[in-house]
């Protein structure tokens, strides 16, 4: 096998250890084309070309994540992951581990560790990589390894997110969920929240979006039950879609462009957390974009119209 075959091979690992340590499909995709670029110019083949290629992916979104995280302090609003709708790397054996793992609220934990902590966590409660493989990966001894994944483990279980074990029920419980917000049904959709429940949305500065995080049924029902009917008034359509491995949906224009990105947590039968996200930046990925503003703007518009 040639060196672009058993790259192509591992490339679905390579991006989904990537993507789990950045919580970014532009950084991830750009780690993964300078672990080729740096395996493609190397003169001498390794022992273990996937061992190789995982322990430069590491590295390379070590070092990008140290840069990120300069950048994430002055995010306007709340910053959330750029939203994947499908991971590559299939393992059916583990597949709702997997899920889980790349959820909006597990991604959201990983972003309180430090760089090495939350590579050292990817690499071996993810991946299963073994201990001599992470030491060789992140470049410290196995014995400092196990030292950082005790303190990733211990913060990750204070907030481990948990999820409907039923994903035909939790599915269900999402399709209720949009069918309500289709009608601005408020007293439907309070019924399917959590008491507790959170809207967060991320706008980073780019696009319209909610001031702040709106908590409660009552309150986030009413702001989703306002808003909603108004856009699919302005035909705006919506695809249930799976957003990082949970029930979610993907907004568009009436000219199919991208406009939200919506991802569910769905836990004992009453959703618990709803993420939108409407930065364009974080968008282009899964297809063209719409304009926020000019969605916006003509929401008004036809608010202020006479019936």
């Amino acid at each position: 096998m040639g060196k672009a075959e058993e790259f192509e091979e591992l490339r679905p690992l390579l991006f989904s250890i990537a993507y789990r340590v950045l919580g970014s499909v532009g950084e991830a995709e750009d780690a993964v084309q300078e672990t080729w670029l740096r395996f493609d110019g190397s003169a001498t083949r390794p022992t273990s070309t996937k061992a190789f290629l995982s322990a430069t992916v590491t590295r390379i979104s070590i070092d990008v994540l140290r840069s990120a995280r300069v950048r994430r302090e002055a995010y306007v609003g709340s910053w959330l992951p750029e939203p994947l709708l499908s991971d590559p790397y299939q393992d059916p054996a583990r597949s709702a581990e997997l899920a889980d793992s790349v959820s909006m609220a597990a991604l959201l934990l990983l972003e309180r560790l430090s760089p090495l902590e939350r590579a050292v966590f990817v690499l071996r409660e993810v991946f299963a990589f073994g201990f001599d493989e992470v030491a060789a990966a992140v470049g410290r001894s196995e014995s400092a390894c196990r030292q950082l994944l005790v303190r990733a483990r211990r913060h990750m279980e204070a907030g481990r997110p948990r999820f409907e074990a039923d994903r035909q029920e939790r599915q269900g419980l999402a399709d209720r969920f949009f069918d309500a917000l289709k009608d601005g049904d408020v007293g439907g959709l309070q019924d399917l929240l959590a008491a507790d429940v959170q809207l967060v949305g991320d706008g980073g500065g780019r696009a319209p979006q909610l001031a702040r995080a709106v908590a409660g049924a009552e309150n986030v029902a009413r702001v989703l039950g306002t808003v909603f009917p108004w856009l699919i008034r302005i035909d705006v359509s919506f695809e249930p879609q799976e957003v990082n491995g949970q029930p979610g949906a993907i907004f568009r224009d009436r000219d199919g462009k991208v406009l939200y990105a919506l991802a569910l947590d769905v836990l004992d039968g009453k959703i618990q957390t709803i993420r939108g996200v409407i930065n364009p930046d974080k968008l282009g990925h899964i297809g063209p974009v719409a304009d926020a503003w000019a969605v916006d703007r003509e929401v008004k518009r036809t608010r202020r119209q006479p019936h």
